[in-house]
């Protein structure tokens, strides 16, 4: 067992992690969320700024072991971000942060990097509003492929959210990962 690094997480385990790599080839494979969300607000955050970035990572992905950025300086967070290749999308409830979505140009190829939603408001119907408004952008994007992957650690309605806008899997590998023993949670210390 390692020491704990910055943010006290100390290794404790290896899972077997299945990740799905998914692709839409055509606009015409998306099939839009209809769910209406009052309140719901999806804009691009223009400004590239490295800690909202870090914000929605920490507080989306803290409880599905997102700790791979956990120890990224605020210099390579700000590198991340300003790069023309990467936008950031929001998606306010009622004025409050409910998700986001990074979408990172490849090419002729779009990928979600990141996506998903803060805890509390998982199953409203948002994390399908968000990323139909999402992958609109990336088509009009001009990209000729849009790519996500997903794996056994995400939030459990993650792949069928990509499955229901029109994603499909186009491969998918199982891998020993190590783990802290619990999730760190949006910040140390936050788990009981």
């Amino acid at each position: 067992m390692e020491s704990p690094d910055a943010w006290g997480i100390t290794v404790g385990m290896v899972v077997d992690v299945t990740t799905y790599y998914l692709q839409m080839l055509s606009p015409s494979e998306l099939r839009p969320s209809r769910a209406v969300v009052e309140g719901l607000e999806v804009r691009q955050a223009r400004l590239p700024l490295p800690e909202l970035n870090r914000f929605f990572y920490t507080a989306v992905g803290g409880e599905w072991y997102w700790i791979d950025r956990l120890g990224w300086t605020y210099e390579q967070w700000r590198q991340w971000v300003e790069r023309p290749e990467l936008e950031t999308w929001l998606a306010h409830l009622e004025g409050t942060p409910a998700g986001y979505c990074e979408l990172e140009r490849q090419g002729e190829t779009v990928n979600i990097a990141y996506f998903g939603l803060i805890p509390r408001f998982i199953g409203r119907g948002i994390g399908g509003v968000l990323l139909t408004r999402c992958l609109e952008r990336a088509w009009a994007m001009g990209a000729k492929r849009l790519t996500v992957n997903t794996c056994t650690l995400d939030g459990p309605q993650a792949l069928a959210n990509y499955q229901a806008r029109g994603f499909k899997l186009y491969r998918q590998e199982t891998a020993p990962k190590e783990l802290p023993d619990q999730p760190p949670g949006p910040w140390p210390g936050s788990r009981p």
